[in-house]
């Protein structure tokens, strides 16, 4: 076994190979939306068409995270995520192909495919290369910061290009940072050891409900809108949904090798953590596709001028990060996380409210989400894997990834289909009438204060859960599963316990030792 590099640039290959994963993860989706109007006319699409463009990568993305990460934990990881970015590039190479909405939609879910193949164990290499905790921070740090400045400058890089381009070279782009992801994880990442793959089977059958559960519940809200047939569909859908959800809670408690240990889901951190995640990520989703519709379509600004009204977002997104650690250190893990969050969602609910007033409201919006996105993204994160048993880190990624796809699948399905209900028609034919441009207004300002009011929602049972973790009587083991595996690391480690190269760091690490590396990066 080569022993760990002792320092960050030792292992800069690999690095290079992680951060394009997440680069890709956080950038495709914010390149699409602005793209949006320009596929909607050039494949002649109707705006539940468009909303699935966009919502199909999220839904099949956030289904089968987890039980991908299950498999990677069996057949190692570095093997399911080079194989995950080979199907990437396939797929991004075949939008060149691409003549209708339906057969963009079909890439849209191979690539949401290839990414849950290669998103769950990227957290877990990323801790592999490591021996040092400190090290293992910092470098969870430069790959999350590769995701964020995807994030941010995806409109504004997107807008300009299509200034100049077709739609399609935006999603081709994907396919030079899946190469760049497989060369950089193939030979800076070394094989997984037989020793240290799990031997139980995986809990396909929950896999199959949990994608299910997810699945129907995403598509019963654009079933439900439309009239006569398609609406009875939409309810059909919706028992679907609960039936398939009550039977995974089910074989998840009674399976005797489960996908998700529930138990570990109830500890406060983790809950809490998940839930400010869940709603940084429907906020987020929801207001990076209700502003493409308010200034292409709405106001009509060309992609180019869209671009530059996102700029904003950009430079608070890159400019928060030397912040994030003071933040952390001054007011701590938990309020530092519903602070953050709760920033977000006050600035989709401006963008509701105050929209169609003027950009500046739209200005106001773009900043708040931004400052706030940037803390939660860290500080989430590091609540979860702190909450969790030192051997459940790669679980705990999964977990925190599916949280917010899922939800940012959820906000781009209720907006669209909001959306849907207000305005009868296209959206996508040029020149709206005032009659129609006023429902288009109504119907973007609920959605945004609809998506607003359940991200808050989400706050509060972050906030609560937090709370419970605070008190005395919840802290220390007291949360251990009855399955024997190891205590949580809001268990006191022992003197005697030696760090595991995939060990989730400690309560004292992430709010101190997290905080130093975090503004050292």
């Amino acid at each position: 076994m080569s022993p760990s590099p002792s320092r960050l640039s030792d292992a800069w290959v690999a690095l290079a190979g992680l951060s394009s994963v997440f680069l890709f993860e956080m950038l495709d989706n914010s390149v699409l939306n602005v793209a949006l109007p320009s596929i909607g006319r050039d494949l002649g699409s109707t705006t539940t068409g468009l909303q699935w463009v966009s919502g199909a990568y999220s839904v099949t993305f956030g289904g089968l995270m987890l039980l991908f990460g299950a498999v990677a934990d069996r057949v190692g990881r570095r093997r399911v995520m080079l194989s995950g970015l080979v199907l990437l590039a396939v797929a991004s190479f075949a939008t060149a192909a691409v003549t209708t909405t339906g057969q963009l939609i079909a890439v849209r879910v191979v690539m949401g495919i290839a990414a849950a193949m290669t998103t769950p164990g990227s957290m877990a290499l990323a801790f592999r290369l490591f021996d040092d905790e400190g090290l293992r921070v910092r470098a969870l740090t430069v790959i999350s910061t590769a995701g964020l400045v995807g994030l941010a400058v995806g409109p504004t890089v997107g807008g300009f290009v299509l200034a100049v381009a077709p739609w399609q070279v935006l999603l081709l782009a994907d396919v030079p940072i899946a190469l760049l992801a497989l060369v950089g994880i193939r030979l800076g990442v070394a094989r997984d050891e037989a020793s240290a793959l799990r031997r139980d089977p995986v809990d396909v059958i929950g896999g199959l409900l949990g994608t299910a559960t997810v699945t129907a519940a995403l598509v019963t809200p654009t079933l439900l809108v439309h009239p006569g047939s398609t609406s009875r569909w939409g309810w059909t859908t919706l028992a679907l949904a609960a039936v398939a959800a009550a039977g995974f809670v089910v074989r998840e408690r009674t399976a005797p090798h489960p996908l998700i240990d529930l138990h570990l889901l109830a500890r406060p951190l983790v809950s809490s953590g998940l839930a400010f995640k869940a709603a940084s990520g429907l906020a987020v989703a929801g207001l990076s596709y209700l502003v493409t519709l308010q200034l292409q379509f709405a106001w009509g600004w060309p992609p180019a001028l869209a671009a530059v009204g996102t700029l904003p977002q950009v430079v608070v997104l890159l400019a928060g990060g030397r912040f994030v650690g003071p933040i952390v250190h001054r007011v701590g893990l938990g309020r530092a996380a519903w602070t953050s969050a709760a920033a977000v969602v006050s600035g989709l609910a401006v963008f509701g409210a105050l929209s169609r007033h003027g950009y500046v409201w739209v200005l106001v919006a773009l900043v708040l989400v931004a400052a706030g996105m940037r803390v939660v993204g860290v500080v989430a994160g590091a609540s979860v894997l702190t909450g969790l048993p030192a051997d459940r880190t790669s679980v705990g990624a999964a977990l925190v990834d599916t949280s917010s796809e899922l939800a940012g699948g959820a906000a781009v399905a209720v907006a669209g289909t909001v959306v849907a209900a207000f305005v009868t028609g296209s959206i996508t034919t040029s020149g709206l009438t005032a009659v129609r441009s006023g429902a288009f207004q109504d119907g973007l300002a609920v959605a945004g204060l609809g998506l607003a009011s359940v991200a808050a929602l989400l706050v509060v049972v972050g906030m609560l859960r937090t709370r419970i973790g605070d008190r005395p009587e919840d802290a220390g083991g007291v949360d251990t599963p009855d399955d024997g595996t190891a205590p949580s690391a809001q268990t006191a480690p022992s003197a005697q316990t030696a760090p595991s190269a995939q060990t989730a760091p400690t309560a004292p690490t992430c709010s101190t030792t997290h905080t130093e590396e975090t503004t050292r990066a």
